[in-house]
């Protein structure tokens, strides 16, 4: 059971995507630095969209709790609400069918609890509401930190608190690093071009659906994917032809330089050059979208792991 719930729309999306499995997050070195010191700078992207006054508590809210990134927040801030300027039930009052309200879709019962072990700074409303946009993104915070991200923990499994669904944490990764400034040498993920971005869109569309040896997608008349299906099908929607095969994607290139940061929309292969035969699209924060094997849906999965036989990334170019 949800300890949060989203809006209507979000409820009922996951009732189609919704993937059961908890995943371990890797994101500290991309999201984790919740002091203004090393705090992430926001991006045009975020200084477009992002009215001032949430701006302004995203990054005032998040150093609250050690090790997170205010783009964080904002990146649930926009996923849950909008920023607050949704007209859904439940946003500015009342509940929406799952009973969550305000800006950040708490449930009243767990917003009280939360604010009774992390109480919420002077500026807000008396006693704290979680409809006032102050209140709601510091209880958001606190609920974050005491669920892994304190300290860069376990952002992925903070965000997976907040909304148990893999589909969820993907959106609020990929808003997030959208508002994120990229810095040179940062050490982090690098920044998507539109169309990757729009390929990892696409991929996160397809999460749950089943694997399918040599499948090309619901728009293609298959029920689901294999690996490299996927990873075309999400170019192609985005405008660009990929080769049908794996090997064949390794090939294209061109390749990302050893070392280098990754991008999400970056094509990951395993195997080796002369024998690719498994590829991914990377997310960004460690994690790949892929199609993996038979019995196994299109899921989120890191995409290094102890023992695995990487062979390098792509970058499509169109």
């Amino acid at each position: 059971m949800l300890k949060l719930a989203t809006t209507v729309l979000g409820a009922a999306v996951a009732l189609i995507v919704l993937v059961g499995a908890a995943v371990s997050g890797v994101v500290s070195a991309i999201f984790g630095g919740g002091d203004s010191a090393s705090a992430s700078q926001p991006s045009q992207a975020a200084l477009a969209d992002i009215p001032g006054a949430y701006l302004t508590l995203y990054r005032h809210a998040a150093p609250t709790c050690p090790g997170l990134d205010w783009t964080i927040l904002a990146g649930i801030g926009k996923i849950e609400t909008n920023h607050g300027r949704s007209d859904l039930p439940g946003v500015h009052s009342g509940a929406n069918s799952a009973g969550a309200g305000g800006p950040m879709q708490f449930l009243q019962s767990t917003f009280n609890s939360v604010v009774a072990r992390h109480p919420i700074p002077p500026g807000g409303s008396t006693p704290p509401s979680r409809y006032n946009p102050h209140d709601a993104v510091y209880a958001a915070a606190g609920y974050l930190c005491e669920s892994g991200a304190r300290d860069g923990r376990d952002i992925y499994g903070a965000i997976f608190s907040y909304n148990h669904a893999d589909w969820y944490v993907s959106q609020v990764l990929n808003q997030a690093a959208q508002y994120r400034q990229a810095e040179a040498n940062s050490g982090g993920d690098a920044q998507p071009s539109p169309r990757a971005q729009q390929a990892v869109n696409y991929a996160q569309g397809q999460l749950g659906l089943p694997y399918v040896w040599g499948g090309n997608g619901p728009d293609r008349g298959d029920k689901g994917f294999d690996c490299s299906g996927l990873t075309m099908a999400a170019y192609q929607a985005a405008g660009m032809n990929l080769p049908r095969t794996a090997q064949e994607q390794y090939n294209a290139g061109p390749q990302v330089p050893n070392g280098a940061p990754l991008a999400p929309g970056d094509l990951v292969f395993y195997g080796t050059p002369g024998d690719i035969h498994h590829v991914g699209i990377y997310i960004g924060a460690g994690k790949m979208i892929n199609a993996p094997d038979f019995g196994q849906p299109v899921k989120v999965d890191d995409y290094r792991w102890k023992g695995d036989d990487y062979a390098g990334a792509s970058r499509p170019r169109s």
